[in-house]
């Protein structure tokens, strides 16, 4: 391999004493380290919250005198020299749990392909749900010590800016990201020029820049196209998320795919096992058999190696929300790929042909992934059935519980998602290395260690901060951008810090039902209006542009935020990401989550908000089913019978969610208070909530299983055939 050199994209004039700001920016560490936060914070907080908590950008502006003067100031030099000693101590570790548990394997490593990575608000490169997965994926890896590498794309745009009109219609903004201001370390090559590899489109090569992101101690490499070797359609390539157009998606997807593989082989990598997150990089397969079938190997036998190798884990419960591409398209990309592979189009074809509802024939991302992988798994419980049944005419000689994809309920990285002031309690009352046990349930139990009055305190500040973000963030965008006071009252001005809190934040997908809330409008609006007993309800997130139904799902609940008579109880948060979805999960008092039962296939948001005390009430659906005891939150009707129609379900589930919000919830959190106004019963809900789920649905757990279930097997597979090519 031809030497590689690195070059950050912006030198920061620092203080000698504090110089080593930069090298903590240029890795996100910090993103889950409070106290590495707050040094930015304490040296400016204002600038901090402009730069939307990015260090590169917040480094590069900060003005002079303000770094002089923390260099004067020995209660910031103490905690800066605290936080750099634990980030070398956390970066030079070798004993971590890997190296005790798999000390075989230390030479050995999984690459992780994702389409998008949530990381962090600064680093748009995500759009939802599966994005935040992988990015809890990469720094779990990284806590864990697993040598992983992970690949996507870094986009010109990343996922859109939504704005909300005075009429409550979703407007899409483009907002280009500035490379120089984030942590993406560029590479060069022997000729310091910029590292990149190419793939092969109809009539041409296509170029991709290789980028290198840390993630502690995961490097994550992001491909981009937007350079000038290409010619300007094929520079879109990497533009936005999730793009409609078949040829800009089918491109998208080779290049994830098949141009991955190739930038880990151009940076000297040689992975012994493959994991796919999702179909969108299943490309990396026909790439990983041609290898082989260079080498002298015939296709079938590629096909067996690669298979021992790969794993692929599937998030859509449904076969519309998977791509399929027509034929056409497949001729057009791939009739130079077969002749290589040394097989025919109708060989090649069927390795994922699917039949669509009118009858022609598609090739299926999923069904490629799925066939060629000796490991799957679905991501809950549930869904792995829901799986298994899906996709059983691909082993038709076996029953649905038979079909080989087996399940690994997700989790979510509980030092990203966890409250400062709640972390701190857990360190006052679990023991100060209560992080280094998260999977271990008796930790948990300690939570009853924790006094009813400390932990209410913590969870009204939460909630008291919320609402102050909230506020904030209006009349910021009322001073900024000329809104409609109306919509300065919709974005939470009126919100109340004592009332009981509801909130509603994901995906606008019909699905996902947003609008169940408003099924009995007139019900709905005694039970917010109670002057004794008021409920609010905060709602926020996203519909892909395309969507249509999506989007008018977000008018008819801004159009209730809107109206005069809830007085304010309801708000939308406009433009959804990572640092509103802290705030929420975080500062609600009940998480509601009503999907059309089985669409939801694990749902973390709920997780993220139990591990801070939240109370769940959503459908029996994805990890819930497995969460829910009767004792740590409520669970919504899930009695709904198989014949029946999606608006019977919707009734069935309405009803239940309104006798159970009235008669359960609110009642609870109001009316049953000691002597010193504290609602014992609730706060009893929230401990059983924590000690019951936050360690059961920790990526903690989850990266453990995808160790023993997935990753060693995978692991010994390769190194069986490496011994054996040897």
């Amino acid at each position: 391999m031809a030497e590689i050199t690195k070059e950050r994209p912006v030198k920061f004039s620092l203080p000698r004493r504090i110089k080593r700001l930069g090298d903590l920016a240029f890795n996100l560490w910090w993103v889950w380290h409070p106290k590495a936060q707050g040094l930015f914070k304490d040296i400016d907080e204002l600038l901090w919250d402009d730069t939307y908590h990015n260090p590169v950008a917040f480094l590069r502006d900060v003005e002079r005198s303000r770094l002089n003067a923390m260099t004067d100031d020995r209660y910031f030099l103490d905690k800066y020299d605290r936080v750099m000693r634990e980030f070398d101590r956390y970066m030079n570790e070798k004993d971590t749990w890997f190296s005790q548990t798999y000390p075989e394997l230390n030479d050995d490593l999984v690459a992780y392909f994702s389409f998008e990575f949530g990381l962090h608000e600064s680093l748009m490169v995500y759009a939802g749900g599966l994005g935040i997965l992988s990015g809890d994926h990469l720094k779990e890896s990284s806590d864990l010590g697993i040598p992983l590498v992970g690949v996507g794309f870094v986009y010109t745009y990343g996922y859109f800016s939504q704005r909300i009109s005075e009429d409550g219609w979703q407007h899409a903004d483009n907002v280009p990201i500035d490379f120089d201001s984030l942590p993406l370390i560029r590479l060069l090559d022997e000729n310091g020029e910029p590292l990149k590899i190419s793939i092969d489109l109809p009539g041409r090569k296509v170029f991709a820049r290789i980028y290198q992101l840390n993630v502690g101690r995961v490097k994550l490499y992001l491909l981009h196209t937007n350079i000038p070797e290409n010619d300007p359609n094929d520079r879109q390539l990497t533009d936005r998320l999730y793009i409609s157009d078949l040829e800009l998606r089918i491109s998208q997807e080779i290049l994830l795919g098949m141009g991955g593989v190739r930038a880990l082989r151009a940076l000297g990598y040689e992975p012994t096992a493959w994991h796919m997150n999702e179909g969108h990089s299943a490309f990396l397969t026909l790439e990983r058999a041609l290898e082989y079938v260079e080498k002298g190997k015939s296709f079938e036998n590629a096909i067996d190696l690669i298979h021992k190798t790969n794993i692929f884990t599937t998030h859509t419960p449904v076969p519309a929300g998977n791509d399929e591409f027509p034929l056409w398209l497949i001729d057009k990309y791939f009739a130079q790929i077969w002749p290589e592979l040394g097989i025919t189009r109708e060989e090649f074809i069927n390795i994922a042909k699917v039949q669509q509802s009118w009858g022609g024939d598609a090739f299926s991302m999923p069904v490629l992934a799925l066939k060629l992988s000796e490991f799957r798994n679905g991501v809950s419980e549930l869904h792995g059935q829901v799986a298994r049944k899906m996709w059983n005419p691909l082993w038709p000689d076996r029953k649905p519980d038979e079909v080989p994809i087996g399940a690994i309920t997700n989790g979510i990285h509980t030092e990203t998602w966890l409250a400062r002031r709640m972390g701190l309690l857990f360190s006052r009352y679990l023991g100060s290395d209560w992080s280094d046990h998260i999977d271990d349930p008796d930790l948990w139990a300690k939570i009853e260690n924790i006094p009813d009055d400390e932990f209410w305190r913590v969870r009204r500040h939460l909630k008291r901060k919320l609402v102050a973000f909230a506020i904030n963030r209006s009349r910021n965008q009322w001073q900024t951008a000329k809104r409609h006071p109306v919509q300065t009252v919709a974005s939470g001005v009126l919100l109340d810090p004592y009332a009981l809190t509801i909130g509603f934040a994901r995906r606008f997908a019909t699905y996902k039902r947003a609008d169940l809330i408003l099924y009995d409008y007139d019900r709905l609006l005694k039970i917010v209006t109670d002057e004794r007993r008021p409920v609010q309800f905060i709602f926020a997130g996203k519909a892909h542009p395309a969507d249509e139904p999506g989007k008018q799902m977000i008018q008819r609940v801004y159009q209730a935020v809107k109206d005069a008579r809830f007085g304010g109880r309801l708000a939308f948060l406009e433009d959804y990401d990572m640092n509103i979805a802290r705030y929420m999960v975080q500062g609600v008092d009940v998480w509601l989550n009503n999907p059309r039962k089985p669409r939801e296939a694990s749902g973390t948001s709920g997780m993220k908000a139990a591990l801070n005390g939240v109370l769940n009430f959503s459908i029996p659906d994805g990890w819930w089913c497995e969460g829910y005891n009767g004792h740590n939150g409520w669970a919504i009707s899930g009695n709904t019978p198989d014949a029946a129609t999606p608006e019977e379900q919707d009734n069935l589930d309405a009803v239940s969610l309104y006798d159970i919000l009235e008669n359960e919830i609110v009642p609870l959190y109001y009316d049953q208070r000691s002597a010193d106004d504290l609602p014992a019963d609730w706060i009893a809900h929230m401990k059983e909530n924590i000690r019951t789920l936050a360690g059961q649905f920790s990526t903690r757990r989850m990266l453990k299983e995808y160790m023993t279930q997935m990753y060693e097997p995978a692991i010994l597979n390769g190194i069986d055939e490496r011994n054996q090519s040897e």
